[in-house]
């Protein structure tokens, strides 16, 4: 059995200032950024990815406590190893459930747009459709796209991904709708690219609801929305001519 102090170890013996001060950057740590304070060992993505294969048995509440870490790095972790846990457990739906209900539990710890995306359509999109059979319903996301605190909305769009590779697009859009006049480009980003997605799958759809909101859309959730659009396409929508 590993202990998060034994990964924390690990973390610390491949840190690197370089490459911490370039992260600190990308991921907006200055004083009024959407990151604002988070630190950074200065660790490749890869180097966690196989951290997070070496450390199988770890237990659930040693990747919470990894979880509240201050290094960026070290919760980018435990978000891999509860991925891990969720897939590894097809076959264990009360495993799946408690990795999910941590994952809602400490939602607010999932505090960068990169821990989101890497974990919402992987372990929330699963468990809310698969037991829609159950009748687990999935207010939980419309809680959270109205939510305050930013993580939350955003887990909220990410993970509809999951339904929208199944063409499931009623929560994509319904969500979109919610979050329409979001105040947060990360918000725009997300909401934009969701509808891309739908659009990659379905472009009726998305071009339905495209041309019922496109004009109270943000810019850039619009400029997402329709990224591969023909550029003819895409300029009637920028200019409003739709």
């Amino acid at each position: 059995m590993t202990t998060s102090q034994q990964i924390l170890n690990q973390l610390s013996e491949l840190a690197d200032a370089t490459i911490a001060e370039h992260s600190s950057r990308f991921f907006k740590s200055g004083v009024g950024e959407y990151g604002e304070g988070d630190k950074f060992w200065g660790i490749r993505v890869p180097a966690l990815r196989q951290i997070a294969k070496q450390n199988v048995a770890t237990p659930l509440d040693e990747i919470v406590t990894l979880l509240y870490h201050d290094h960026h790095e070290t919760r980018l972790l435990a978000v891999f190893m509860l991925v891990q846990i969720y897939e590894k457990n097809k076959k264990s739906p009360d495993i799946q459930q408690q990795v999910f209900d941590l994952y809602l539990q400490h939602s607010k710890q999932f505090n960068n747009w990169d821990l989101v995306d890497s974990s919402a359509h992987k372990i929330c999109g699963p468990q809310l459709f698969n037991q829609q059979i159950d009748k687990q319903d999935r207010s939980i996301l419309y809680t959270y796209a109205k939510s305050d605190n930013l993580w939350q909305r955003r887990i909220a769009m990410m993970t509809t991904y999951y339904f929208i590779k199944r063409d499931d697009y009623q929560d994509a859009f319904a969500l979109a709708k919610i979050l329409l006049n979001d105040q947060h480009d990360l918000i725009h980003k997300i909401v934009g690219w969701m509808l891309r997605e739908v659009g990659n799958r379905n472009l009726t759809a998305e071009r339905e609801f495209l041309n019922q909101h496109y004009q109270d859309m943000p810019r850039t959730m619009l400029r997402y929305a329709i990224e591969k659009f023909e550029k003819p396409l895409r300029q009637q929508y920028l200019k409003g001519l739709i």
